[in-house]
């Protein structure tokens, strides 16, 4: 298997700047195209966790946009092969600092978010 495969890891880096995009502008309609449409998606959040494409989409719609704010830390990003790949950041929010794991998969219709995590670390 080929790790960080040059036209996948930029296809991947795209994405996924377009995600932390989404989050800063709160740009919902993004945000929930970006996880996979299915009933096996899951998002483990800072309080909550999210079975589901449709849990996903309706704790977007009822989350306050300010609680998305955040500078971004370290960055790593890495594709497994042609059609996998991975995504972690650091972050800090309102004194807070955390983090973020996503795991992507190539899909029909495009690379998918079928796995996250965020999480607090609080020093």
């Amino acid at each position: 298997m080929e790790i960080n495969n040059p036209a996948v890891l930029a296809e991947i880096t795209a994405q996924f700047n377009r995600y932390q995009q989404a989050i800063i502008d709160n740009d919902i309609a993004v945000l929930n195209e970006m996880f996979w449409h299915d009933a096996f998606t899951i998002r483990y959040g800072t309080g909550e966790n999210l079975y589901g494409h449709k849990e996903i989409a309706a704790f977007r719609g009822a989350r306050d946009p300010k609680s998305a704010l955040r500078v971004v830390g370290k960055s790593i990003i890495t594709s497994y092969g042609h059609d996998a790949a991975t995504t972690n950041i650091e972050f800090s929010r309102v004194g807070r600092n955390g983090r973020q794991s996503q795991a992507w998969i190539r899909l029909p219709d495009g690379w998918r978010i079928v796995a996250a995590h965020v999480s607090y670390r609080d020093e």
